[in-house]
């Protein structure tokens, strides 16, 4: 069975993630959490102070991004862990704060710059799932298997709000529903590497999908590209 590259795209809260990390260990492949590098840049910004709610300080965060060294270890549970220059911030970068940042600095395109060469360092051998805003586009227009996960924001907005009371947050449902979609037009629409379409990925909205359907889709998908 050959090895290829998988790129999975789409909007905040379609369950990427997910999907990415059930199709890499069903396919025995790396996962990389490309969102989880952004949250590590916008937590590495905001600990410093360069990232507040009224602003970026786009000098400093240029003279020091190439400091950053983002990694992923598997827990003793088996369970992914992002680390930022040698420290466990797994738990630290998944607050609505810092998500509301990587979407902020995900615009500048030093750090695009910077984080997609680290990514084409991750995949060189292939036997990678990534998942992310511009796999499919800019990180592996070459990928073999392309795949654009949408879902309403309404849908999306729900999930993200379940997912926070889980964590014993008491969220509203209205911010969290603006806050998508907030994050949504500068998705599509910032200037470097916008959030879009690959011409040859195959798009699936998931708004009706149970989990299953979904992974029994991209299964089907994966095992039709590397037969």
């Amino acid at each position: 069975m050959k090895k290829i590259i998988v790129a999975i795209d789409g909007f905040s809260s379609c369950g990427k993630s997910t999907i990415a990390k059930e199709l890499a260990n069903y396919a025995g492949y790396i996962y990389v959490d490309t969102g989880a590098m952004y949250r590590a840049v916008s937590l590495f910004a905001i600990r410093r102070g360069w990232l507040t709610p009224t602003g970026i300080n786009e000098d400093e965060l240029r003279k020091h991004i190439e400091e950053l060294r983002i990694t992923f270890r598997t827990d003793d549970h088996g369970q992914q862990q992002t680390w930022l220059n040698g420290e466990n911030v797994e738990n630290e970068i998944r607050t609505l704060e810092v998500a509301n940042g990587a979407s902020r600095v995900s615009t500048l395109g030093f750090v695009r710059r910077e984080l997609v060469r680290q990514q084409q360092l991750m995949g060189q051998e292939k036997g990678i799932v990534m998942d992310g805003r511009d796999i499919g586009t800019v990180v592996f227009p070459e990928a073999e298997l392309k795949i654009y996960l949408t879902a309403s924001p309404e849908v999306r907005a729900r999930r993200r709000y379940d997912e926070m009371v889980a964590k014993g947050e008491n969220p509203n449902y209205a911010e969290v529903l603006a806050n998508v979609r907030e994050r949504d037009e500068r998705d599509q629409n910032r200037s470097e590497s916008p959030l879009k379409k690959a011409d040859d990925a195959v798009e699936i909205d998931n708004s009706t999908l149970t989990r299953e359907q979904q992974r029994d889709i991209i299964r089907k998908l994966f095992d039709a590209k590397t037969l």
